[in-house]
């Protein structure tokens, strides 16, 4: 994401809670229903691709740390990517869906949901846990994985690929090849400024 902080001084969670932010203010604006009908599909376009990016960042490198530094990290861990698995099929419905349809309000609805409740739990438990048990050096250096693998990754939902970290390693920036030739062959929006940029006359 393009807004995203990226300095040395910020670490992997400076960089996931500007995700947050930027995520649920296009929710937002999708949940006013103002819009075109193509105005508001390429923003559902947009959160989806941030929301893909930001998921499978956490899966390949967050994730594995609160394994590894919190007594209870599978479990928090393992609801995570649940959480993700059921944003995923939300978000593969509503690909597919016209903004038209009654059912694109119904899903976006849903998925704000889903969304709220994991930005809550991550940032009332899960930061600041991980904050307190990681070293900050180590999750400066995760900052700039996080950033480089959002760079290459995937932007459409993929329900059925893997959600952990050596798979997730290896196949996110084939995958992430595949999705942005798509985008680009579709012209689907997948950042903020890409979506402005199209807009501007």
């Amino acid at each position: 994401m393009t807004n995203s902080p990226t300095d040395d001084d910020h670490d992997a969670v400076d960089i996931l809670v500007s995700d947050h932010r930027a995520i649920e203010a296009v929710l937002v604006d999708l949940a006013t229903r103002q819009g075109a009908p193509e105005h508001r599909r390429h923003l559902a376009d947009v959160v989806i691709a941030e929301l893909v990016r930001h998921s499978v960042a956490e899966e390949t490198y967050v994730y594995p740390i609160a394994r590894k530094a919190l007594p209870d990290g599978n479990e928090i861990a393992d609801r995570a990517i649940a959480e993700h698995a059921d944003a995923e099929r939300t978000m593969q419905e509503l690909d597919s869906t016209d903004p038209s349809d009654p059912r694109f309000d119904e899903l976006v609805a849903q998925l704000t949901s889903t969304v709220q409740r994991h930005v809550t739990e991550e940032e009332k438990e899960l930061f600041p846990r991980l904050r307190a048990a990681t070293a900050r050096e180590e999750l400066v250096e995760v900052a700039a994985k996080v950033t480089a693998l959002k760079e290459t990754g995937p932007t459409r939902p993929h329900p059925g690929s893997p959600q952990h970290p050596a798979a997730n390693k290896l196949l996110a920036p084939g995958i992430g090849l595949v999705d942005r030739l798509r985008d680009a062959l579709s012209g689907r929006p997948t950042s903020m400024d890409e979506l402005r940029d199209k807009h501007q006359p």
